[in-house]
């Protein structure tokens, strides 16, 4: 008697994935964070690098699906057939921790939520936020190895149910709007540095609300046909960013930059209390919990899954493609959930655990999403696959040289945030080695890989050094 397949995913539940994924704590946040940085004119600046960037990158992920079905593990995968077992292996690691790093952000904002109406919250990072955390990382870690189809099915109902108050949120500012505020905010008044240097300043934020685009690539496999997978893709993508850019926009035109700039997160419901009284900021908040949550549910199961699918393509240790008896990668979650363990735990000691996991999430995830675009430009440049519809390949080539110059410029943007990235990649690759021992293989078989490892180990210990001495400071 054969094994069952794999559960397989509708055309809305791929949607619900790239919408879970991406609408999640971030777009509750936008306000406060480009108030802090930049005016009206800036945003707009940086919404149209960002989506146009972003938007390549989600063609590629859309073109990728269709000319290597075989590549379906999403992510780092493409990383590997274009690069070589240890740029796949960073790839894999860096997009498995980095939505690691994410899942804390969400239960840092489910904390900072709660403390606006239970003061024992605080900001996020109290000792009570840090235990309650736990207990939610637990809960939801036990549902997912209930199976994957019906965690997936909950996170299409969570999804379209947390698009409602962002809906309302926009309604009402759009009916307070007015055109002489906006303009007194255009140019960022009260801030330092050109309009260059402010919309610098939003980068990695656009980064992170982005972050999620990729998520019906990684769950392909599972997908009821392949065509849905860029589908899915682009629909979600085209909708969540007509609700951020609007979100980051519409206060301008209803509130001074510097007294949004002031307000605490989630900024969304202090600047809807700000216009309709106390009722909209425990509306939004009430919808930031469920948004957020369903959010996590999402990145979970990406966290499992990719850990799974490096481990089945030998990139990972073996012992974490094991599958429980609901066909959910058991040991994938359970390495996912400590991880997000311990750094929930972390939080504790950062002076500002929202904004750091931010911009890491962001900073950590940017590598593989470079590799997915450089090795899209590679099959163009090769013509790889062109033996169909070469008439596209004009096109692809265009559309993923100006993803690659993308995200090379927003890897520039991270700063030190890089660092502590190469602090993470670092001790990372112990599991490339223990994989590789498994094999019996080389663990670095070519020239290139050693350079590699040389530049991470050197940017560790740049990170390392920078918070010993206080200069990078979390």
């Amino acid at each position: 008697m054969s094994a069952p397949g794999p559960q397989k995913i509708s055309l809305g539940a791929l949607i619900a994935l790239v919408v879970g994924g991406m609408v999640g704590a971030g777009i509750f946040s936008l306000p406060r964070r480009f108030a802090e940085a930049t005016g009206p004119l800036g945003a707009v600046i940086a919404w149209g690098i960002a989506g146009t960037g972003m938007y390549m990158l989600a063609r590629v992920f859309q073109s990728l699906a269709e000319r290597k079905p075989d590549l379906d593990a999403g992510v780092f995968a493409y990383a590997k057939a274009g690069f070589g077992d240890y740029p796949g292996f960073l790839s894999a690691f860096g997009y498995w921790v980095g939505s690691c790093i994410g899942n804390v952000f969400y239960w840092v904002m489910v904390k900072s939520t709660l403390g606006r109406f239970f003061p024992i919250f605080g900001d996020g990072s109290t000792a009570v936020a840090i235990v309650v955390a736990s207990v939610g990382i637990w809960l939801f870690h036990f549902l997912i190895l209930r199976g994957v189809q019906q965690a997936a099915a909950i996170n299409t109902i969570v999804t379209w149910a947390k698009i409602v108050p962002i809906l309302v949120f926009i309604v009402i500012l759009f009916s307070v709007f007015k055109w002489d505020k906006f303009h007194a905010n255009l140019y960022g008044a009260g801030l330092e540095g050109g309009i260059f240097a402010q919309v610098k300043a939003t980068m990695l934020v656009t980064v992170f609300v982005f972050l999620g685009i990729e998520g019906a690539s990684v769950y392909s496999r599972y997908a009821k046909e392949r065509s849905h997978v860029g589908k899915a893709t682009i629909v979600g993508f085209v909708g969540v960013t007509v609700l951020m850019v609007l979100v980051t926009m519409l206060p301008y035109g209803v509130l001074e930059r510097a007294e949004i700039a002031g307000m605490r997160q989630p900024s969304m419901s202090e600047v809807l209390e700000a216009v309709v009284g106390k009722w909209g900021a425990v509306f939004v908040s009430v919808g930031v919990l469920v948004s957020v949550l369903g959010a996590y549910l999402a990145w979970s199961l990406i966290c499992a899954e990719v850990m799974f699918m490096a481990a089945k393509n030998k990139d990972m240790p073996a012992i974490f493609a094991k599958e429980n008896a609901n066909k959910v990668p058991a040991n994938a979650l359970w390495i996912t959930n400590i991880v997000v363990q311990l750094m929930v735990i972390t939080t504790y000691f950062s002076n500002n655990a929202f904004n750091l996991m931010l911009d890491m999430t962001s900073a950590v995830g940017l590598i593989p999403y470079l590799l997915v675009a450089a090795y899209a430009f590679l099959l163009c440049k090769r013509a790889e696959t062109y033996d169909v519809r070469p008439q596209d390949r004009k096109r692809d080539l265009i559309i993923a040289s100006v993803a690659t110059v993308y995200t090379f410029f927003m890897i520039c943007t991270a700063g030190t945030k890089l660092l502590l990235s190469a602090v993470l990649y670092g001790p990372g690759t112990i599991l490339y080695v223990w994989s590789r021992r498994e094999q019996g293989e080389p663990v670095f078989s070519k020239t290139s890989d050693w350079i590699l490892l040389a530049i991470i180990l050197a940017g560790a210990v740049a990170g390392l050094y920078g918070l010993i001495t206080g200069r990078i400071e979390i």
